[in-house]
């Protein structure tokens, strides 16, 4: 069983270097997201599918991943974040070794939904958000912004180099080097992660984990929690669209799909830069104010897509949707342990994060039934910057009843 580590250890050298390793757990997991953005006209031409059908293997993944976020995140509050892991490393690796078998594109989005996404890649992401926000105080917001980095970070390395094995061996043989490389690392990372964290050590001590009375937002928790989820469907429905649709958007545009690569790969190494500002940022101003900003400069990024479409334009655009939008679901994590339960952390950021996935999830569907509907993707782009508004004043309305409530 693991033991909680002592009180002492918060904000200390070892929360540190654990989270070193949760970066780099992270980093190694992201792959499942970022491979089938880059697979996707690949899939398409050899499933011989439309725009919108090669999209559901993203969807179902989004969707997996949510759902897992929240079963995994329960198993972590109970057993602490290596059990979790231990599964979604054996689990990521099965999943890409049955999307390499897979004959239609039926198997091949039911495998990245369940294997690779609601049992796999989940485990990487949601938990390792609670699990660094309770090793951490003082420096939460950057502690968890680096932590949320390494999904950023594995969308700029993976893509390039998923792009490269495409072309030279085929996207079935990549899948299969990615089963054997994710599983072994993830696994040995996992070793390491045993020690549950300190803030629970105080946490568990009070029955509820709450202080007496509080309520999030002003808010019933049900009602706060839903409200939250809301926004981040709403702002990952905005997020996807460039994401997702990046490289096969360039391929129509006649630049091709290694163009596009490069350009996803651009955007979220931005992201990593901006999720570090915003974690900082963070610590000032709190994860609120934080959401706040990075919504509007993401709907800012969205609108430069419309009247722009030229090579160069496209990726200074790409680094700066990068830019906007990287710290904003790192943001939810900080708002849910700044207003929810410490002892529940791990399901709540679960809960929130499976809200921003199905937006994601929603999102990369709905823009290539767009696709399919008008034959560009304009259309797609101002759909993203409707559902950025909604998010905006979704927020605006929690950070306003915060502001009363003070």
């Amino acid at each position: 069983m693991a033991r909680f580590a002592s009180p002492d250890l918060i904000d200390s050298r070892q929360a540190w270097l654990r989270l070193l390793v949760t970066l780099a757990i992270m980093t190694v997991g992201a792959s499942g997201m970022y491979v089938v953005p880059v697979v996707l006209p690949a899939v398409q031409a050899d499933f011989g599918v439309t725009r919108a059908a090669a999209s559901l293997p993203y969807t179902l993944l989004m969707v997996g991943f949510g759902a897992g976020g929240i079963a995994m995140g329960k198993l972590a509050d109970r057993f602490g974040v290596a059990v979790p892991l231990q599964i979604g490393a054996v689990c990521l690796g099965l999943g890409y070794i049955a999307a390499a078998l897979a004959d239609n594109i039926t198997a091949f989005a039911l495998v990245h939904g369940l294997l690779i996404g609601l049992c796999g890649a989940a485990a990487t992401f949601s938990p390792l958000l609670a699990d660094t926000s309770l090793w951490f105080a003082r420096r939460r917001g950057i502690a968890v912004a680096v932590c949320a980095s390494g999904n950023y970070l594995g969308g700029a390395i993976w893509p390039p180099i998923v792009q490269h094995f495409v072309e030279t061996v085929g996207w079935r043989q990549t899948y299969w080097g990615l089963a054997l490389f994710s599983t072994t690392v993830m696994l040995v990372l996992a070793q390491l992660m045993h020690l549950r964290p300190p803030a629970l050590q105080t946490a568990v001590a009070n029955a509820s984990g709450q202080m007496p009375g509080e309520r999030p937002f002003g808010l019933a928790p049900g009602v706060a929690l839903a409200l939250l989820s809301v926004a981040g469907v709403a702002c990952c429905v905005a997020m996807s669209m460039p994401q997702v649709h990046i490289v096969a958007y360039c391929t129509d545009l006649g630049y091709g799909a290694a163009r596009g690569a490069e350009m996803l790969a651009l955007m979220l190494a931005c992201g990593i830069v901006s999720r570090l500002a915003s974690g900082a940022i963070c610590d000032r101003i709190g994860g609120l104010r934080t959401l706040l900003l990075g919504s509007a400069l993401q709907a800012v990024a969205l609108v430069l897509f419309l009247p722009f479409d030229g090579l160069v334009p496209l990726y200074v655009i790409s680094a700066l949707f990068g830019l906007f939008q990287g710290g904003i679901v790192p943001s939810y994590a900080i708002i849910v342990r700044e207003h929810f339960p410490a002892v529940k952390a791990g399901t709540y950021v679960g809960a929130v994060i499976m809200a921003t996935m199905v937006g994601m999830a929603l999102g990369g569907w709905m823009s290539g039934k767009v696709f399919d509907l008008t034959g560009n993707y304009q259309a797609a782009f101002v759909n993203g910057i409707a559902w950025n508004l909604l998010n905006f004043g979704t927020v605006f309305w929690l950070w306003r009843r915060t502001r009363r409530a003070a």
